[in-house]
């Protein structure tokens, strides 16, 4: 175990560090969260394939650290970093680290997670995680029978820590809970959400109490876990056609084989995010019901582009902004895109993961 963590740790401090080899100085530093999972780790390949040859770049991993991710920062604030690139799975956590970046003269891109508390933050490069989640829940209403009362629905989240979990349940609980309200669903999984069900906006210390009960960490054996958990807790006659808002494709897969598990649930429905492969070939196999597709090839140009704009002395002006409680940050948001069973072709056809050539049709 030990020795594991520390070859994740040298992993996250070293990966990808060819990209300065022989170069005194690095004008673009990007810190990423991982590489030990299937989104974050083809993100890191593509970023290296888009900055090779063209900008003095260097990419490092984190490992969900965010003591590594602080020395990565500052290993590269010593290398003369201009533009920070990051994305951490800590919302607060990273605040003090762009800060230092930040009285080093560097510009701070944060890049598909929003660090809150901090004016530190100059730019956002993301997608509309509000729309993710009412994507999601939408998918579920859509399939509830017109006019039926009573479907269970299964309620789960994102990490705490991580400011997306919160947009994506923000959105999810603005188109669930009119339905929930008038009992087309009752919540099987939470008794805060059911506390604040006839509350139509949620503060984000609401949100908080909630999410800190349905919580996956985005952790495959911690949903696992907590479906298992739930399923037990419930009467067989609670569980029948089940409605799962998983937040994301790895946890989607991994509460779906608990719900398919069971006996007494005769059909469920889970959501995702992200259009992993592994759960484009679940959705083909009719063991995921959708994910929402946020095309990163198209986000990690976006950013490189807005990066380049940076070191050429512009500084771009934009239209949209999220605030991260200390200011309104600019913002470039671009589109999502509901993926089931019926419209998968779309990504087989652009080849998307390597859906075309992977996937078992």
């Amino acid at each position: 175990m030990k020795k594991t963590l520390v070859k994740m740790v040298l992993a996250g401090a070293m990966a990808l560090s060819f990209m300065s080899c022989g170069k005194k100085k690095v004008d673009i530093g990007i810190v990423l969260p991982t590489n030990a999972e299937p989104r974050w780790s083809r993100e890191g390949e593509n970023f290296a394939a888009l900055v090779k040859d063209k900008f003095s770049a260097e990419i490092m991993y984190s490992q969900r650290s965010s003591d590594l991710e602080r020395t990565n920062i500052d290993s590269l604030i010593n290398k003369g970093m201009k533009v920070l690139i990051i994305s951490t799975p800590e919302s607060t956590a990273a605040a003090s680290a762009i800060e230092e970046a930040h009285k080093n003269g560097v510009t701070v891109i944060c890049y598909d997670r929003l660090i809150l508390n901090t004016d530190a933050v100059d730019y956002f490069v993301t997608f509309n995680f509000h729309k993710v989640g009412m994507a999601q829940a939408q998918y579920l209403l859509d399939k509830t029978v017109p006019g039926s009362k009573g479907n269970s629905l299964f309620l789960y989240a994102g990490a705490p820590s991580d400011n997306n979990a919160f947009l994506i349940f923000g959105g999810a609980w603005e188109v669930l809970q009119p339905k929930i309200v008038d009992g087309t669903f009752v919540i099987r999984n939470s008794s805060k959400a059911v506390a604040l069900q006839n509350k139509k906006e949620l503060t984000r210390a609401e949100m908080a109490e909630i999410i800190d009960q349905i919580t996956t960490d985005w952790d495959f054996d911690v949903a696992k876990k907590r479906a298992a958990d739930n399923l037990t807790m419930l009467k067989d006659s609670e569980k029948g056609v089940c409605y799962v808002l998983s937040p994301n494709d790895g946890t989607a897969r991994s509460m779906g084989d608990e719900f398919a598990k069971d006996s007494a649930v005769t059909k469920y429905y889970t959501t995702g995010l992200d259009a992993e492969l592994a759960s484009l070939q679940y959705i083909v196999d009719g063991k995921q019901s959708m994910t929402v597709f946020n095309d990163t090839d198209t986000l990690e140009k976006d950013v490189l582009e807005l990066a380049s704009k940076i070191l050429a002395g512009q500084r771009p002006t934009m239209t949209a902004f999220s605030d991260n409680g200390k200011k309104k940050v600019p913002a470039q948001q671009s589109a999502i895109t509901a993926i089931d069973k019926d419209n998968i072709q779309k990504l087989i056809d652009i080849d998307y993961n390597g859906a075309k050539t992977k996937l078992q049709m």
